[in-house]
């Protein structure tokens, strides 16, 4: 009883396992595919910077920039020490360099070009700007100007008068004499005398 009811259950399910493969045959299951694109696929492409500028090797200060090409221009901001800017063009020595700079009247500044190695293409010659009225002209007062003029008054030279001839005294050659006897010779006579006469006492005091 037992085997007929377990081969029962498995032809039950041979069945089943059989018509549900009739109907995946029958009715497939629909399967979605994407679509795939029609139009061209656009392409980016990068804008080349053109000449570029970065502190030489051993800057290790920063860069100033002036709003016009002169060391007596208004510093604007400076170029840190390994920042890259952009190059727009230099001045026709070619001692300073036009650059990009966003954040001031312009966008634009000036960078000495001896401190700077730029790369990416020939920089072009650009007009410099005019150098700006300073904002404070010098005047000078008159009155405090006219203190410190001296004018010199001018004087006569003394009359001009011949000085007396020099007197140049002259002396005579020869040794200075009293008589025919020569004067040294008396000296040594008189000396003599004198240790003559010293003896002389030495001996009668003893």
């Amino acid at each position: 009883m037992t085997q007929h009811k377990t081969l029962r259950w498995w032809l039950l399910g041979v069945i089943i396992t059989i018509f549900v493969s009739l109907l995946y045959t029958i009715n497939p299951p629909e399967t979605v595919q994407a679509q795939q694109p029609t139009g061209s696929i656009p392409t980016v492409t990068g804008t080349p910077l053109g000449p570029v500028a970065v502190a030489k090797l051993g800057m290790t200060e920063d860069i100033n920039v002036r709003n016009y090409p002169s060391t007596l221009a208004d510093k604007i901001g400076v170029v840190l020490t390994g920042q890259q800017v952009n190059v727009i063009g230099k001045t026709i020595a070619g001692d300073w360099l036009l650059i990009e700079y966003p954040g001031v009247q312009g966008g634009e500044g000036w960078i000495w070009a001896l401190y700077m190695d730029v790369s990416g293409g020939e920089v072009p010659v650009v007009e410099s700007p005019s150098t700006p009225q300073p904002k404070v002209t010098a005047t000078i007062d008159p009155t405090l100007a006219a203190q410190f003029i001296i004018t010199p008054n001018s004087t006569s030279l003394p009359t001009y008068t011949q000085p007396a001839p020099l007197s140049v005294p002259t002396y005579s050659s020869g040794v200075a004499s009293t008589g025919s006897i020569p004067i040294g010779l008396i000296i040594i006579i008189l000396i003599g005398l004198g240790a003559v006469i010293g003896m002389f006492s030495m001996l009668q005091s003893k």
